[in-house]
């Protein structure tokens, strides 16, 4: 489900990274391909060397299943109000406390995120959600898609997703998608 996902390991074993890349791409299941690999310093951890992340949730909207999209799309039968979802992703942007967005498990004290972009485009019967930022906590962007969605089913008052973001609240974002 990511693509350029970053993972790292130590080994004491001394393989070139081209090796690294032959020798695990025979071990791994068919859904992982690893594209490169490099040497790091040990104890490296690729999380802590991020500077951004981005996100796409792409959304197929028909009432009909594509099985080409199967498992790699979240279906609605409803057609969604674009403008009224995009108007309230841009309130979203920014630097803010996103403890609404984040899903029951996660119970990190420091809750402040930046998020530099959420975009919203069609194509064809789909529509892709892209969300960047500085990083995110548990179901955060799972959260943002479904309270867009939920925006752009029912069309409420503007501020639909800035007043949970004010008050902390996560009862009024609806489904994680």
């Amino acid at each position: 489900h990511a693509r350029c996902q970053l993972a790292a390991f130590d080994t004491n074993l001394t393989i070139p990274p081209r090796g690294w890349v032959m020798a695990l791409t025979r071990e791994l299941p068919d859904e992982i391909a690893l594209r490169r690999a490099a040497i790091v310093p040990l104890g490296y951890d690729p999380r802590s060397h991020v500077r951004w992340k981005r996100y796409r949730y792409t959304l197929l909207l028909s009432p009909v299943r594509d099985p080409f999209a199967e498992g790699r799309t979240w279906r609605l039968a409803d057609e969604l109000a674009l403008e009224a979802m995009q108007r309230e992703a841009a309130d979203l942007l920014g630097t803010r406390d996103f403890r609404a967005f984040r899903g029951a498990a996660d119970e990190r004290e420091d809750t402040i995120r930046t998020l530099t972009a959420v975009r919203l485009s069609r194509r064809g019967p789909c529509l892709d959600v892209v969300v960047e930022g500085d990083r995110f906590m548990y179901h955060m962007v799972r959260i943002i898609v479904g309270a867009l969605a939920a925006v752009g089913r029912v069309r409420p008052a503007r501020g639909a997703l800035a007043r949970p973001l004010g008050r902390g609240v996560r009862r009024a974002l609806g489904v994680t998608a």
